[in-house]
């Protein structure tokens, strides 16, 4: 099934099958880079995602077979971002997109393939798991555009990556090749261009088998723990609500009877 979203998210496609919601970059012509529109269109179809209760893991990729996503549309930078105040503006939109995704209490897991630079690797990095494909490239090319990163993102990266590994990226704007991203733990795992889309399926489909309850209550304590925890989230309630569910005596029944369980996310 497709979800149905303004056409100011033309740019943006979700599909839903077996409980993986699957979220596209898709702007092709300019190798899936990110205009305004699609970073407002960000937080609310993230909160469509969150909602649902058929989602049980979010995938995001960009469409195509060249890039994840180039960046923000450099076209925009004369005119949206051409001094502080519209910078700000700017920024303060990206970050609600970088937040949208980080806070998503389901699992997110960006499938990478080719180019993810800039505010894609921003993108890339507000995801739980990122899975690359061998050719991927990465890079975050601020210092040689003379623009700033607000420190919401900032603070996304370095959860992600650690400061070192930040700093690096940042202050030599390089770019980095999958094998070092793997090095860096930008990337949790790194397969073969030809399996990327079937091992993303894969790994989707078996943390969706898993108990959504316990994975949403252990998102929201590891995210407090490196300082990026949705401030509305309560890990403690969250772990709680776990021994309650009808989820866990699922768990404990289908462990006695040596099969598999079946999760309600109740």
């Amino acid at each position: 099934m497709t979800y149905s979203f303004s056409p100011a998210t033309s740019k943006l496609a979700v599909s839903l099958s077996d409980g993986i919601a699957t979220l596209s970059i898709d702007n092709l012509p300019k190798h899936n880079a990110l205009d305004l529109e699609m970073w407002q269109a960000f937080p609310g179809l993230m909160a469509t995602l969150d909602r649902d209760p058929r989602v049980r893991v979010v995938v995001l990729r960009g469409a195509g077979q060249e890039s994840f996503a180039s960046g923000a549309d450099i076209g925009e930078f004369a005119t949206l971002r051409a001094d502080a105040e519209g910078g700000r503006r700017y920024e303060a939109t990206n970050e609600a997109a970088f937040w949208a995704v980080a806070h998503c209490s389901k699992p997110v897991i960006a499938m990478i393939r080719g180019f993810c630079l800039g505010g894609g690797f921003g993108l890339a990095l507000s995801c739980d798991l990122r899975v690359a494909s061998e050719s991927a490239i990465f890079g975050i090319p601020a210092a040689r555009l003379g623009i700033g990163y607000p420190p919401g993102a900032m603070k996304l990266v370095t959860a992600a990556v650690g400061a070192p590994a930040a700093k690096d990226l940042f202050f030599t704007a390089r770019r980095i090749d999958a094998q070092e991203a793997a090095r860096l733990g930008v990337v949790q795992r790194l397969v073969p261009d030809s399996r990327l889309e079937e091992f993303v399926l894969s790994l989707a489909l078996a943390i969706a088998e898993n108990a959504p309850l316990t994975i949403q209550a252990a998102k929201a304590a590891i995210d407090e723990a490196v300082g990026v925890g949705h401030p509305d989230a309560d890990p403690v309630a969250l772990a709680d609500r776990c021994f309650d569910s009808a989820d866990a005596v699922e768990g404990r029944k289908a462990f006695l009877e040596k099969r598999r369980p079946l999760f309600s996310g109740r």
